[in-house]
């Protein structure tokens, strides 16, 4: 280290960059290099509705209809997004009467240029997108085999890389202005094997990887990022699934929590407590503990349905 002419005592090699140093007192007084930490020495922007508009995908139904009109009550102009433009336009007569309004942009997050289209397309009529909830995902029925590749392919083209595909056209213009939100509906089916979700879960944690990596690069750029864990919601998804769905909650109760998240700005936003702190406790199970308690609360699950939507 410079400035001292013996290595520090009980220290074998130099100490790494950024870490506190404590010399002995014949060296002179203790000094100590502050590590950059984002959350103390980075304040991130809270978005408003004035900052521009929100974008919300797979806006067509689900959660993302009922957070694009909880957005529109509380003020926002949304820009929704879906592949289905006669759902979209229906959701924008619905938030007729609302201090904010949506707005029609169809798109596939499958598609692999649609998604710069539809974010070019919506700044250049409505202005810079402030907000974006990128939350297409589907649960599609397994085939007949131990292992369905066209399953995992599907779902893995929008769950994933649909997420991918929108935050990479909406990413670089954030970081433009130095400012912006973006927020990854995942699911708590995402923080380990559930017997039924291999694809779906197996794509939702990849969405938390993701989020939880990219996190660094998007505070360096003014972007706060937010991942979104939900249980059960009723909707049109799980009402298909066959398995017990504890703790429910209803549509207008999950888009409300994720739009009070939004407003906190922590990194994830995750509910219902109950749920989610039992899925956080198995987190940290051997596999031996946790293989036999998934047995004991879902049962072997042979055969029938393998959906697992959350």
């Amino acid at each position: 280290m410079a400035g001292l002419e013996k290595p520090v005592e009980g220290v074998a090699g130099p100490l790494p960059a950024g870490l506190p140093l404590r010399a002995p007192d014949h060296y002179g007084p203790a000094r100590t290099a502050v590590a950059w930490r984002p959350d103390r020495n980075m304040t991130m922007p809270r978005i408003e509705p004035q900052d521009g508009v929100a974008w919300v995908t797979g806006a067509s139904s689900g959660i993302g209809a009922a957070v694009a009109l909880e957005l529109a009550r509380r003020g926002w102009t949304v820009a929704a997004t879906a592949r289905r433009l006669d759902k979209l336009e229906t959701l924008a007569l619905s938030a007729d009467g609302l201090p904010g309004r949506i707005v029609a942009h169809c798109g596939d997050v499958a598609d692999p240029m649609a998604m710069a289209a539809v974010v070019e397309g919506i700044e250049s009529v409505h202005g810079p997108i402030a907000l974006a909830f990128l939350n297409a995902g589907i649960a599609p029925r397994n085939g007949p085999g131990l292992i369905d590749v066209a399953a995992f392919e599907q779902v893995f083209a929008v769950n994933l890389i649909g997420v991918v595909r929108g935050a990479a056209a909406v990413a670089e213009r954030m970081a433009s202005r130095g400012k912006g939100q973006i927020a990854v509906n995942a699911s708590l089916a995402g923080y380990r094997g559930l017997p039924g979700a291999a694809a779906y879960g197996a794509s939702k944690a990849a969405a938390i990887h993701l989020c939880e990596a990219l996190r660094f690069d998007c505070e360096r750029q003014g972007i706060r990022l937010q991942l979104v864990n939900p249980g059960f919601v009723d909707t049109a998804m799980t009402q298909r699934n066959s398995f017990p769905m504890p703790f429910m909650v209803s549509l207008d109760e999950a888009a409300a929590r994720i739009v009070d998240g939004f407003a906190r700005g922590g990194f994830e936003i995750v509910f219902p407590r109950r749920l989610a702190w039992l899925m956080k406790g198995m987190r940290l199970l051997p596999y031996p503990a946790y293989f036999w308690a998934m047995r004991r609360l879902a049962g072997e699950h042979r055969g029938g349905r393998r959906d697992g939507a959350v």
